[in-house]
């Protein structure tokens, strides 16, 4: 769609499932258990959606999804399906990997970085965008790059130390304009230098949240992922981000709702934020 002088497309990167309580935290399963049905696994299912955005003589990815390096018993334990997969929903917008220009990661969890790289004919690790720069936090990397006991599991090196051989890494230090309309805000809570990407132009505005609000049913303030390192940050973070997206009427995209991509948030009688989907 248009927003302005930017052209965004989500882009879709496949499916997989998580487990539906460390989706929702404290949240009791008999409450997300109704918007979010569980398969025999207790997995909720989750689209993995990325964001390309055209603007300035520039092809923009907001994330990269899974990528294609994980092995059968990966698949097989997170219900992983790759149909299409990054490259070829790009390809259906007529871009190759080497036609992206700038790659953004909100962070670098597994399912947000995985597609930064891919296995060559040789089967090394490289990058996937070959031309491209890559836009992180730089307190991010450095807490994957020193992950502990409670983050490895969610921090692969394989899908961000071949960007640091390759010279490819811009690291930002805090909200950041990166071309006129488009910056990064730093969204705390998930992790602690997760970021947003936000992009203005001709008085309208859209926010990709990446894992702040992963889904539509994570609209309600204390519905927070048990994944979450820092939840009362992610609270008052989500607050912000959501009084503002009501008061300027910005367009929100959701990473990994398996239903919708983008909307616009309400407020009811009682204060409570619901989604005037548009897709």
């Amino acid at each position: 769609m248009k927003l302005g002088q930017f052209d965004i497309f989500p882009i879709t990167a496949g499916r997989f499932r998580l487990d539906g309580g460390a989706m929702f935290g404290v949240v009791p399963r008999v409450l997300w258990e109704r918007c979010c049905p569980a398969d025999d696994q207790n997995r909720i299912e989750l689209s993995i959606t990325c964001l390309l955005i055209r603007a300035h003589g520039k092809n923009i990815l907001v994330d990269t999804g899974l990528g294609s390096k994980i092995d059968e018993k990966f698949k097989n334990m997170l219900a992983v399906e790759r149909t299409p997969t990054l490259l070829d929903s790009l390809g259906q917008l007529g871009l190759s990997a080497r036609d992206i220009d700038f790659v953004i990661n909100t962070h670098l969890h597994f399912d947000h970085s995985g597609g930064n790289t891919t296995l060559d004919e040789k089967g090394q690790t490289v990058s996937t965008f070959p031309k491209a720069k890559y836009f992180v936090q730089r307190g991010e990397y450095e807490d994957a790059v020193r992950a502990n006991e409670r983050t490895k599991a969610s921090y692969r090196r394989e899908n961000f130390t071949p960007i640091m051989h390759s010279n490819q890494w811009e690291f930002l230090d805090g909200d950041t304009e990166l071309l006129p309309g488009l910056s990064v805000a730093v969204t705390s809570g998930h992790t602690e230098h997760h970021q947003g990407v936000k992009l203005e132009s001709e008085g309208k505005a859209a926010f990709f949240l990446g894992d702040l609000i992963p889904t539509v049913s994570h609209l309600p303030l204390p519905y927070i992922m048990g994944y979450d390192l820092f939840p009362l940050q992610t609270l008052e973070t989500k607050r912000w981000v959501l009084d503002r997206a009501y008061e300027e009427g910005w367009l929100m995209v959701f990473e990994h709702d398996p239903k919708i991509q983008m909307g616009r948030v309400k407020k009811d009688i009682e204060g409570k934020y619901f989604l005037e989907a548009t897709a």
